[in-house]
C-alpha cells in the first residue's frame, strides 16, 4: 500500500494543482522540439521532482514511468570502488552524486560520459537525446561542479541534463549560465489546503477546513510534509475533528527539546550533551540547513530583537563556513558554543540591570 504522497502525485503537466502558468511554459518548451539543460530550484516540498517527472512524460510518453533501480560502480583514480544507487528508465537516469561524498566528481564525469556515448535505440517519435537527472546539485563539491560544467558542453548533442537543487547559492555561475533556470516557489497556504482537501476527497474522506489550515501552517508550506501529516492524522483518528492534534515529525520535536537544553544551562557539559543530539540528527539524515533554521527559530523566541539580529548574523557566518568546509558538526557546534556565550552575557546583563 503506497503513501498518499506517492499515490496522488500528479503524473502530467495538465494535472498539476498549482503554478499552472509555469506548467504551460514547460509544455511549450517541450513542444518546441529542441530542449536545453534545465536547473529546477526551490524549497523542499514545492513540487520540483513532480514537475520534472511530468516534463519527462511529456517528452517521452509513459515509458519513463517504468522505472528500475540499478547499482552503479565507479572506480576512483586510487582504484577505490564507489557504489551509487540510480533510478532509470529507457529514456532517462536519475542519480544523487552527493551520495558518493568526496568522490562525487568521478560519479558526475563517468555517468554523463557513459550515458552520452549511447544513442536511443528507437528514435521514431522519440527524442534523439537521453536525459540525465542530477538531484541535490547544491551539495556537490566545487570540483564536481566544474567537471559537470565541462561535460555538459562536451556531450550536449546526445544528452540533456536536468539539475535539481533547493538553492542556487551553492551552484557555481558557470553551471547556472549553461542552464535554463526554473524557480519552483513553495505553494501558498491556500494552495496547500486545496491540495489536502483534494487528496482527502479522492480517498473518500471529509477534512475539516480548520484542520487543513493547521496542517498547512505546521508543514511550513512543504506540500510533501503536509500530505504525510494529514495521513498521520487519519491513522491517529477518523472521522477528523477540527481541534484534533496534528502529529509533528519526531526530528522537529527533538530539535525543539535541543533548543530548550541550550537555553537551560550554558556549560561545557551541556555543550557535550547537545553535540550528541546533533550527531543523532545528522545520523538520521536531517539536512544541516534545516537544523540551523529550526534552532535559530526556537532560540530566537527567548531573546530580544537586538540579540536576534546578532544570532542571525552569527548563524549566517557559521552556515557559510559549513558549506565551504567538510565536517559539518564542527560548525554546528561552534554556532551553539558562541550562542551559549552570547546568551550567558545577555542573562548576566539582565540580572545586573535589575540591581
Amino acid at each position: 500500500m503506497s503513501l498518499w504522497v506517492d499515490k496522488h502525485r500528479p503524473t502530467s503537466l495538465q494535472k498539476l494543482d498549482f503554478h499552472l502558468t509555469q506548467a504551460q511554459h514547460l509544455k511549450n518548451l517541450v513542444n518546441q522540439g529542441d530542449f536545453p539543460h534545465l536547473l529546477f530550484y526551490g524549497p523542499s516540498g514545492a513540487g520540483k521532482k513532480t514537475r520534472i517527472m511530468a516534463l519527462l512524460k511529456e517528452l517521452y510518453g509513459p515509458g519513463v514511468e517504468r522505472l528500475r533501480m540499478e547499482q552503479m560502480t565507479f572506480t576512483t583514480p586510487s582504484n577505490k570502488k564507489v557504489d551509487v544507487m540510480t533510478v532509470a528508465s529507457n529514456y532517462h537516469i536519475e542519480i544523487n552524486p552527493s551520495d558518493a561524498g568526496i568522490h562525487d566528481r568521478i560519479v558526475v564525469m563517468e555517468l554523463i560520459k557513459n550515458s552520452a556515448q549511447t544513442h536511443q535505440l528507437d528514435t521514431s517519435g522519440q527524442r534523439e537525446f537521453k536525459v540525465i537527472l542530477l538531484t541535490e546539485v547544491d551539495r556537490l563539491s566545487k570540483d564536481a561542479q566544474h567537471a559537470l560544467r565541462r561535460t555538459m558542453e562536451k556531450y550536449v548533442a546526445t544528452c540533456r541534463i536536468i539539475l535539481c537543487a533547493n538553492s542556487v547559492s551553492q551552484v557555481i555561475p558557470a553551471i547556472k549560465s549553461r542552464c535554463l533556470s526554473i524557480r519552483v516557489p513553495a505553494p501558498s497556504l491556500q494552495q496547500v489546503v486545496a491540495v489536502l482537501q483534494n487528496v482527502c476527497k479522492k480517498e473518500g474522506l471529509t477534512l475539516p477546513a480548520e484542520l487543513a489550515e493547521r496542517i498547512a501552517q505546521k508543514s511550513d508550506r512543504n506540500l510533501r510534509r503536509a500530505i504525510l501529516m494529514c495521513e498521520a492524522c487519519k491513522a491517529q483518528q477518523y472521522p477528523f475533528t477540527p481541534g484534533q492534534t496534528v502529529t509533528e515529525p519526531d526530528w522537529q520535536v527533538y530539535l525543539r527539546e535541543t533548543a530548550k537544553i541550550i537555553l537551560s544551562e550554558q556549560t561545557p557539559k551541556k555543550l557535550m550533551d547537545v553535540r550528541g543530539r546533533l550527531y543523532e540528527l545528522l545520523i538520521h539524515g536531517i539536512p544541516t540547513d534545516v537544523i540551523f533554521k529550526s534552532l535559530i527559530t526556537e532560540l530566537g523566541k527567548s531573546v530580544d530583537m537586538e540579540l536576534k539580529v546578532r544570532i542571525a548574523e552569527m548563524a549566517a557566518k557559521f552556515e557559510h563556513q559549513m558549506h565551504n568546509g567538510s565536517k559539518v558538526i564542527f560548525h554546528l557546534e561552534a554556532f551553539i558554543a558562541n550562542f551559549m556565550s552570547l546568551y550567558l552575557h545577555y542573562i548576566e546583563d539582565g540580572v545586573n540591570a535589575m540591581f
